[in-house]
């Protein structure tokens, strides 16, 4: 009888593991699907707005197009010239470049 107890505490503590295996699954799955992925995107973001130039037209976070006219490095911030004016953003909130293939495809 005593034997039959120790057997049974023993072979509960390997169920326990087993128990913990989809929660597991889960977390690997979500680290793949979802948060690796927003890192590159991350990356691939800040890489653009390092790299963005005088001249360039651009689509802002908020939704505004414009083109750039002025960067200042010191502050971090750019100038762009809209249709309504100029109007100054962080560098932060250019969000993605207007190409010419998304301007040719408009008209």
């Amino acid at each position: 009888m005593i034997f039959e107890t120790i057997f049974l505490q023993q072979s509960s503590g390997s169920g326990g593991l087993m128990s913990m295996l989809p929660f597991l699954a889960m977390i690997v799955v979500l680290y793949f699907f979802m948060i690796r992925p927003q890192v590159r995107k991350q990356k691939k973001e800040k890489q653009f707005q390092a790299e963005i130039k005088r001249g360039s037209r651009v689509i802002t976070s908020s939704g505004i197009h414009g083109k750039i006219v002025d960067l200042n490095e010191k502050d971090a911030t750019v100038t762009i010239e809209t249709g309504a004016g100029k109007i100054k953003f962080e560098r932060a909130a250019i969000s993605m470049e207007l190409s010419k293939k998304y301007l040719t495809s408009e008209s």
